[in-house]
């Protein structure tokens, strides 16, 4: 029997529940020769709905972190709890339907596939699933992101800013319960990366989505409602609650 519970995939937390957990999470990587310890007992909780950013120094384990919670790296080991599943007690194909159900993920690259257009990027994760109305909502996805007009361009006919808008209709399409955001702004310049961010934080409120937010930009990481920090992979505190900025003012 499959260990995938039944029901909506979702928003299967309520509001003031843990929709992520992980606990004592460690995972070693290899990086040539070298084994290397990215995460040393990385422990997180982050509440449904709620936005946190994930600040730390490069090589500090921010990114790893924000790969296991969203199934793309397995840890090694610890608890890695997330929408009503235990990640480590899925197999391959059981992890790559709860993903595409239930996380969203946008990347710091775009990572579209090139010949593809617009409307056919944001279809894949419901073609994947099954839905027929793939394409009807792939377009809707992208007329909410203000691309209504760009449906038949390839990524290499966009601009860096359409591209990622994008990419962030494809990550909400199957309307997941998290959204994962590594640097997300990281190849715009300040205008275009703040009308994203724009864009990114309106879509996460509007739909109540979780959104756990990688980023080396304090400005941006001030707007969710909460920042850790990571170092040495290690989460050093789950503190530093913010009131989130209105749009306007980042």
């Amino acid at each position: 029997m499959s260990p995938i519970q039944s029901g909506p995939a979702a928003h299967p937390s309520a509001a003031g529940e843990a929709i992520v957990r992980l606990q004592g999470v460690h995972l070693t990587l290899v990086q040539g020769a070298s084994r290397v310890h990215v995460l040393n007992g990385a422990s997180l909780s982050v509440l449904s709905g709620e936005s946190v950013a994930v600040l730390g120094p490069s090589g500090s384990g921010k990114s790893t972190l924000l790969m296991v919670l969203a199934g793309l790296e397995r840890a090694d080991s610890g608890v890695v709890h997330v929408a009503g599943q235990e990640l480590t007690m899925l197999g391959e194909d059981d992890l790559a339907s709860f993903r595409g159900r239930s996380i969203g993920i946008v990347f710091q690259s775009f990572h579209l596939i090139p010949n593809m257009t617009a409307v056919e990027n944001v279809a894949v994760p419901l073609e994947l699933a099954g839905d027929r109305e793939a394409f009807a909502k792939a377009r809707a996805e992208l007329a909410a992101v203000g691309l209504g007009g760009r449906e038949s361009h390839y990524p290499g006919q966009l601009s860096g800013g359409e591209q990622q808008r994008v990419a962030i209709a494809r990550a909400l399409a199957p309307n997941p319960a998290i959204l994962v955001a590594d640097e997300p702004t990281g190849n715009l310049d300040g205008e275009t990366g703040r009308q994203v961010a724009d864009l990114l934080f309106d879509k996460q409120r509007e739909r109540g989505t979780t959104l756990v937010l990688v980023t080396h930009d304090t400005r941006l990481a001030e707007r969710c409602g909460r920042i850790v920090r990571v170092r040495n992979g290690v989460v050093e505190g789950q503190g530093g609650f913010a009131a989130p900025r209105l749009a306007q003012d980042a």
